[in-house]
């Protein structure tokens, strides 16, 4: 019986997800084919369509898939602390990176930010007129940041980037 979370179920969903992460870094979703999927994983057709409805519902899922962790990260964030939230965030980045630079490949970014935006901090800089051009500019500003720390493979630690950010957002 294929119920949604049983384990070979999972492991099947494990599979697809990696391989298709894995064609994603040298070839552009378009040019991905259930077949290639299938080929990779050693799983049925049937299989792949028990679980996505096509290449570009797999993408959506793996998308929600990331942004739900990148989400629980963030669970306990303590607002007046953000160079922890900061430092959390970097160091998530850096141990996976494939799945950033995926998530921004696919743009997703552009309707959905990774970044999280902090309202009682806004609140507490009483930051109110023009908050939602605020909240647009950080957010991209951040996504920026990520995607040239990504581009050039991490190469500065997530202390050194925790305080480019702070430098940037200047202390506020």
């Amino acid at each position: 019986m294929n119920i949604k979370n049983n384990k070979r179920r999972r492991e099947s969903q494990e599979k697809i997800e990696k391989a298709f992460i894995n064609l994603l870094q040298c070839r552009e979703i378009k040019d991905i084919t259930v077949s290639d999927l299938i080929k990779d994983t050693g799983l049925n057709r049937s299989t792949f369509y028990a679980n996505y409805l096509d290449i570009f519902d797999l993408a959506d899922k793996t998308r929600e898939k990331l942004e739900q962790e990148f989400s629980n990260l963030f669970a306990d964030y303590d607002y007046f602390n953000e160079r922890s939230g900061a430092l959390k965030m970097f160091r998530h980045i850096q141990e996976n990176q494939i799945f950033y630079q995926t998530y921004f490949k696919l743009c997703y970014d552009d309707k959905h930010l990774i970044s999280a935006y902090d309202p009682k901090r806004a609140e507490q800089e009483h930051i109110s007129a023009n908050l939602k051009y605020h909240i647009e500019f950080f957010r991209n500003g951040l996504n920026a940041i990520i995607k040239l720390w990504l581009a050039g493979g991490c190469r500065e630690s997530p202390e050194e980037m925790a305080e480019v950010l702070k430098q940037e957002y200047r202390g506020r």
